[in-house]
């Protein structure tokens, strides 16, 4: 990997962190979540016409990341309003790979290696001790089911998205689609249980919220760019360091509460994720 490639993969990885420091901040998470949702349909559409069209097998693939989508982002907006962008994120981002690589051993052709299950441990370890700190610090305990809800959704759509592009023959395109039936379900979805009020009417809101969705997306292109020019195992390792991003943005930016118990958890969930990805 060249010094370039890694910056750029570095860049992603803030990316990724800040979509979601501006989804806390937010006053209403959910309000700027249907707006990031709003903006990715436009984004997926600008792409699925440049792109190469998918092979309609993968409409269902399709159809399922949306509907999986939907839950990741309804339950990771809940989380954000009971919890830190420091605490959530961590659990959030490194329980999908070890749900993930489970799930792999048990009803996948994925064999496990020793490496691999170390990898697992160590994230358990590592998520365990974030969680514990919930109860220590007296914080709202209910954000612990909503991350680790955004976890599995997260690493269902991840399961997803591997066989839906493999069937598109489209990898581009297909992405593109999941952006479109994402921001199209769960705006929809949003506005069928909670209303037109669901939506900001604020210009400030609508700035950060698109904002979030140029990020979202960008922290996306420039990962799958990096794996044209690098080894993919490196980038997706690599690129797991927005969890640190995050815990520093919301210490540094949001004032948040950092203990060396948090720290240190943090940064086990990041030695976890690494492992389970090289």
């Amino acid at each position: 990997m060249t010094f370039g490639v890694f910056l750029a993969v570095l860049g992603a990885a803030f990316l990724h962190a800040l979509w979601n420091a501006l989804i806390k901040l937010g006053t209403s998470k959910v309000g700027g979540m249907v707006i990031l949702s709003i903006v990715e349909v436009p984004i997926g559409l600008a792409v699925i016409a440049v792109a190469a069209p998918i092979d309609p097998a993968a409409i269902p693939w399709v159809i399922a990341a949306g509907c999986t989508h939907f839950a990741y982002k309804f339950f990771l907006t809940y989380a954000y309003d009971r919890g830190d962008l420091s605490r959530v994120y961590p659990i959030a981002r490194g329980a999908a790979p070890m749900v993930v690589a489970l799930v792999g051993a048990a009803f996948l052709a994925d064999a496990v290696s020793g490496k691999e299950y170390i990898a697992i441990a160590v994230l358990a370890a590592g998520i365990l001790l974030m969680a514990r700190g919930v109860f220590a610090s007296g914080e709202d305990r209910r954000l612990l089911p909503f991350a680790l809800g955004s976890a599995l959704a997260t690493a269902t759509y991840t399961l997803i998205d591997g066989m839906g592009a493999r069937v598109s023959g489209a990898p581009a395109a297909y992405v593109a689609w999941v952006f479109v039936a994402d921001g199209v379900f769960f705006t929809v979805g949003m506005l069928a249980l909670r209303g037109w009020d669901v939506i900001p009417r604020h210009w400030q809101a609508w700035r950060m919220g698109a904002v979030a969705s140029v990020a979202s997306y960008g922290a996306y292109a420039v990962s799958i760019w990096a794996m044209t020019l690098a080894p993919i195992a490196v980038v997706a390792a690599l690129r797991e360091t927005s969890i640190l991003f995050a815990v520093l943005i919301g210490w540094l930016v949001f004032g948040e509460r950092m203990s060396g118990e948090k720290a240190v958890a943090a940064v086990v969930i990041v030695a976890g994720v690494m492992l389970t990805r090289l």
